[in-house]
């Protein structure tokens, strides 16, 4: 029962217990006959139980902070960290993502491993072109003449731009 009478002139009124109370005589918890889960008799009253302060931790993550509640208690995520399943994971920042192998690498790099490869393929067709072959010979020729094209046109497509906008 988790309301008490109280009598009126005339006639009465039901008021619940206090949540403290499993069960009263009256108003608060002073007045309790029994103390509801996560309160406890302290002297002739029932006062919440700070759960977090007990030996045992009630909370088991190692990025959980236990707060205490009005009869009961709550595991939140310490600063920088989030629930994701129950457990508490480091938040990541705006923006900021999980990375691939290549992801992180500058456009400059880029353009220096492209040179590298590219260097590479013609240094094997050279070789090969060496050789007598007239297929890799022309392969090889139409490689550099297709690097030597692609170098002039975005050194010239640079320098446009760079004289128009006046640089």
């Amino acid at each position: 029962m988790r309301s008490y009478c109280l009598n009126t002139e005339g006639s009465f009124k039901c008021r619940d217990c206090d949540q403290a109370c499993v069960g009263c005589m009256g108003s608060g918890a002073a007045r309790c006959r029994k103390c509801a889960p996560g309160y406890t008799f302290m002297g002739s009253k029932c006062l919440d139980v700070d759960e977090c302060s007990e030996r045992v931790l009630a909370c088991h993550g190692p990025n959980d902070i236990c707060t205490n509640t009005e009869g009961s208690f709550r595991c939140d995520c310490a600063d920088g960290f989030t629930r994701r399943e129950s457990v508490c994971v480091r938040k990541q920042k705006p923006g900021v993502q999980e990375r691939g192998l290549f992801e992180d690498i500058q456009d400059d790099e880029v353009e220096v491993l492209q040179q590298m490869f590219f260097g590479v393929v013609l240094c094997a067709l050279a070789t090969l072109a060496a050789k007598g072959d007239m297929v890799y010979t022309s392969v090889f020729i139409g490689a550099a003449a297709a690097m030597t094209g692609y170098w002039l046109s975005d050194r010239g497509d640079r320098l446009l731009n760079n004289f128009f906008k006046g640089r």
